[in-house]
């Protein structure tokens, strides 16, 4: 039965109202592929997407389609499919077909979306890093599209502290845009999913990115924006999550960086202002839910790394400002960074500048 929805997937128009209004008719989905052209009509097929159905009808194998899919290691999940994702079901028009890539899990319904800007600066993506890696580490998922900048980090936080995440593709699972980014991908597959509702050999396509943008909110509890301008992508999946009824989250910026615009604006719209990750989890109900775990950052043995430690926080700091407050020469701090960045205490955030890799303090756990 899958093949049929493969089949009506590549048909160009017969989306998810029409698709809809086919099984209404004629009862199933295999039952709607052989119909006949009159049958169709009857049912309001206008006259495009009839002629687009039936060269589609006449030309595709759909085994050979199947096979094709099955040899690139690739899933498929349909409306009939117990593994939907329930929370992308319930929205108005959810995809019919979904391409999945690694493994959709129960938990994945305690998700939350993190999406901002390609041009992120490095203040944009700490901020992205640090909310993907205190929600992952409370055990929901980090939905995101992949994409360059404020996606990327989101994922990439996700995958670093053990979480889940899923990425959503605006193109078949067959490639990997950005190509940049196909180890990030493959790490994505190995802890949580890739999953499009675009056939295979469907490249990217600025058309199918607001397409793909609702899914990313549908997955979705809720929807972080980190930092973009107004008109943006990620201002597109706000909306869209607020047309399926989800919680619209913004971070508040500096009223003169173009990438705090859409952020301020959504918060002037209505959106919750977040500055930590109880802000979110308290707007979702999740912390009643919780299970506290005591998950502080403990101080190093060795006297030298617990004092640069004390020295750090979210905020980067220079190895000059570091060596200057602890009194130390600079070869000495540096090789103790590097050595700390190794053991997991801190992270080099580009610019011979260091952050903190968690902050101390109480992370909750979803149960």
């Amino acid at each position: 039965m899958q093949k049929y929805w493969i089949g009506f997937n590549k048909v160009p128009g017969v989306g998810a109202k029409r698709l809809r209004a086919l099984l209404q008719a004629f009862g199933d989905v295999e039952a709607a592929w052989h119909a006949s052209e009159q049958a169709l009509v009857s049912v309001g097929l206008d006259k495009r997407t009839l002629r687009n159905f039936l060269k589609m009808r006449a030309s595709l194998d759909l085994d050979a389609e199947m096979h094709r899919i099955e040899a690139a290691g690739i899933n498929v999940l349909t409306w009939d499919d117990p593994d939907y994702p329930p929370n992308l079901k319930r929205i108005d028009a959810p995809p019919p077909v979904l391409f999945l890539r690694g493994e959709l899990l129960p938990e994945d319904e305690w998700a939350v979306a993190i999406v901002g800007t390609r041009r992120a600066t490095d203040y944009d993506k700490e901020v992205a890093r640090m909310f993907a890696t205190e929600l992952a580490q409370t055990g929901i998922t980090i939905v995101s599209g992949l994409a360059r900048g404020i996606d990327a980090v989101a994922h990439q936080a996700a995958l670093e502290t053990g979480g889940r995440t899923i990425a959503v593709l605006a193109n078949g699972l067959d490639r990997i845009y950005p190509p940049e980014h196909l180890s990030l991908a493959r790490q994505i597959v190995k802890r949580g999913a890739l999953l499009s509702e675009q056939p295979l050999g469907m490249p990217p396509d600025a058309r199918n990115f607001p397409a793909r943008n609702r899914i990313i909110s549908g997955l979705s509890l809720g929807v972080l924006v980190v930092a973009c301008p107004w008109l943006s992508g990620a201002i597109i999946t706000a909306k869209q999550a607020l047309e399926q009824g989800r919680e619209v989250f913004a971070v508040p910026g500096g009223i003169l960086s173009r990438n705090s615009e859409g952020p301020n604006r959504l918060i002037k719209e209505g959106a919750t202002p977040v500055t930590e990750v109880n802000d979110i989890l308290e707007s979702l109900n999740l912390t009643h839910t919780a299970q506290f775990v005591d998950a502080r950052l403990a101080l190093p043995d060795d006297p030298l790394e617990a004092q640069l430690l004390n020295l750090l926080s979210k905020e980067p700091r220079h190895v000059d400002e570091i060596r200057r407050d602890a009194g130390l020469p600079v070869n000495q701090v540096s090789s103790t960074l590097a050595m700390m960045e190794l053991k997991g205490l801190v992270r080099s955030v580009g610019g011979m500048k260091y952050v903190l890799a968690r902050e101390p303090g109480p992370v909750y756990k979803i149960e």
